[in-house]
């Protein structure tokens, strides 16, 4: 069954950014994901933990639909934006063009910079890809992103590659557009603490199959030293397979 199977009104009533039914993905003789669901309400933050080979960045390609729906059901919006880990900037243009790259007109460009001030590379505008720290290649992914007007935007650690310092500034300007922009956020990570800093709902993928799922009810900012934040984090670790 292919992804958007549902007609607008049928998805529009179901009240989700996002809708997945039984949905399983095989290579071969090996099965990736098994009869997974998963529902992400509009505007909703939510974050995907698992260990490598869990099927995490399989999950986003079908979400993004970079891979064909063979079994099961997907129903997500059409606007959809995707920031991976690499920020995939290309190096003959400039952070503008990078981020208007599909439209044309100077409508676009006036966006583009709107949006880059938003990221805080206002003063960035003309620049080489190749003169971009790690965190500012990273903000010029996150405008290309968000110039596309996303009702879901995916994460595929994209803070894996920063420093400490300069992924925690990027955790904090990942909050401030996602509240701005009002969209569904899916973030792929390997991080608990990321996750409970940033997340509504923490899932653990494992072997194809979502097996804990944590609400996150936290006010923000959240202090790591707050007994909850850390009563959360020893049942996803737990969850992990991470024993103290």
């Amino acid at each position: 069954m292919s992804a958007n199977s549902l007609t607008k009104a049928e998805f529009e009533l179901a009240g989700n950014a996002v809708s997945i039914r039984h949905f399983t993905r095989r290579f071969g003789e090996t099965t990736i994901l098994r009869n997974l669901n998963l529902d992400i309400a509009p505007g909703e933050f939510v974050a995907l933990l698992g260990h490598s080979g869990s099927g995490k960045s399989t999950l986003l390609r079908a979400l993004a639909g970079l891979d064909t729906v063979e079994e099961g059901q997907i129903d997500r919006p059409s606007a959809v934006s995707v920031v991976f880990q690499e920020h995939r900037l290309l190096p003959w243009k400039n952070v503008t063009d990078n981020v208007t790259l599909g439209f044309d007109g100077k409508e676009w460009n006036a966006q583009a910079e709107a949006i880059l001030h938003e990221v805080g590379l206002g003063h960035r505008l003309d620049a080489w890809p190749l003169t971009l720290s790690g965190g500012e290649a990273q903000r010029a992914a996150l405008a290309r992103a968000l110039i596309r007007e996303p009702k879901l935007l995916m994460l595929d650690e994209p803070f894996a590659a920063l420093d400490a310092l300069t992924r925690l500034r990027m955790q904090k300007l990942v909050l401030d557009l996602w509240k701005r922009h009002d969209c569904a956020v899916l973030l792929v990570t390997h991080d608990v603490d990321e996750a409970l800093a940033l997340a509504d709902r923490a899932l653990v993928l494992e072997r194809g199959e979502i097996r804990t799922e944590v609400e996150i009810p936290l006010a923000r900012p959240r202090r790591h030293a707050d007994p909850a934040f850390e009563a959360l984090r020893e049942r996803l670790l737990h969850a992990l397979g991470v024993t103290s």
